[in-house]
């Protein structure tokens, strides 16, 4: 196996000694933590992680979980993963409060719910829906319509992507905005300033659902992946990286989870044949640079420069930015890794593609 994938997959298996499942909160971040492992036991045909999933779940279903918001959703990804796995019905709970969520939650923006839902920011910052959301629910939904064939979902589900697409895509850079604010009916920044993760979210995602959607949905948002990704290209820093407000060139600082979550997509890109070469290199590129800083942290493997959880907050989102701090082992940007080592490993292995051309 390529060294570099082989070490993304090592830190895989140093992070879950690093994190105990039941320390972990039922939020976002730890959800696609547990989701991106259950995609490596998937790609595997292994149970290496299943335990660990099942630990974090059954800790919390008999603790009580929080349910109010695209973040504290996002755990049914890792359900979903297990109630199909093992078919027990304390998973499928977990599936169905949020599915119930979803049918359920006043709509903002067409039939989009408040990203931030009910909770307590929702009392603090406008009603809008963010890019994040996409990952968030956007994989889900159309995952769990699919994989149980309910035509109520569906038809919520695969409206989801193209959505976004609508309200948060720049028509003039092909670039995402981080939300869009319903009453004052634009995005937020108001200004051209783009959030790396945030479009990496859109580049890791959209993989992970276009097969769920039917024919002309799917064909609509290839179109938006594929002028996503090459918008992007021009972006790639000398050293591999992409930076956390990433059409400044050299005005923040260098992002590794939205540099794994756009080589993810590429990777993808290129296996799908919609990208040419060059995108393979500069995945190739990106994938090594994050692995060469990857440190050695209590005797196990740390993954550094992963921006803090991210928002673009009133009349200073740029500001906001660029002061974010950044951290080592922040549970999303271990996902972003992980997505972005599956996506090469497949390039590898297919006939054709990848090291072997």
């Amino acid at each position: 196996m390529n060294p570099d994938i082989q070490k993304i997959f090592d830190l895989a298996d140093d992070s879950v000694k690093r994190f105990a499942p039941e320390r972990l909160n039922w939020s976002w971040g730890q959800a696609l933590f547990l989701y991106a492992l259950a995609k490596i036991d998937e790609e595997h045909g292994a149970d290496h992680y299943t335990g660990y999933l099942r630990r974090f779940y059954d800790h919390h279903i008999k603790k009580g979980y929080r349910l109010c918001s695209s973040d504290t959703s996002a755990p049914a990804l890792g359900a979903l993963y297990l109630a199909l796995k093992t078919e027990n019905g304390r998973y499928w709970s977990v599936v169905n409060a949020v599915k119930n969520y979803y049918e359920t939650t006043p709509r903002v923006l067409e039939d989009m719910p408040n990203h931030l839902g009910t909770g307590v920011e929702s009392l603090i910052y406008p009603k809008s829906v963010w890019v994040d959301s996409i990952m968030m629910y956007g994989v889900f939904t159309n995952w769990l319509a699919h994989a149980t064939n309910d035509e109520k979902m569906r038809g919520f589900a695969k409206k989801q992507p193209a959505a976004f697409a609508r309200y948060l895509q720049d028509d003039g850079t092909g670039f995402f905005y981080h939300s869009y604010w319903t009453k004052l009916r634009t995005h937020y920044p108001v200004k051209p300033i783009f959030w790396g993760r945030g479009n990496g979210w859109v580049m890791a995602a959209l993989p992970l659902l276009l097969d769920y959607l039917p024919g002309e949905e799917r064909e609509h948002m290839t179109k938006v992946f594929v002028r996503l990704a090459e918008a992007l290209l021009p972006y790639q820093r000398q050293d591999g990286y992409f930076e956390t407000v990433f059409n400044r060139p050299g005005k923040t600082y260098k992002e590794s989870s939205a540099t794994m979550l756009i080589a993810s997509g590429w990777f993808y890109g290129y296996r799908k044949g919609m990208l040419g070469r060059e995108y393979y290199d500069a995945s190739v590129k990106a994938f090594h640079a994050v692995c060469e800083d990857i440190q050695i942290k209590d005797g196990l493997l740390s993954m550094p420069y992963i921006s803090a959880p991210t928002s673009a907050i009133q009349l200073i989102p740029y500001l906001v930015y660029k002061l974010t701090p950044r951290g080592n082992d922040w549970t999303y940007g271990l996902a972003a890794a992980f997505f972005a080592a599956l996506e090469y490993l497949r390039c590898t292995q297919e006939s054709g593609v990848g090291d072997s051309e």
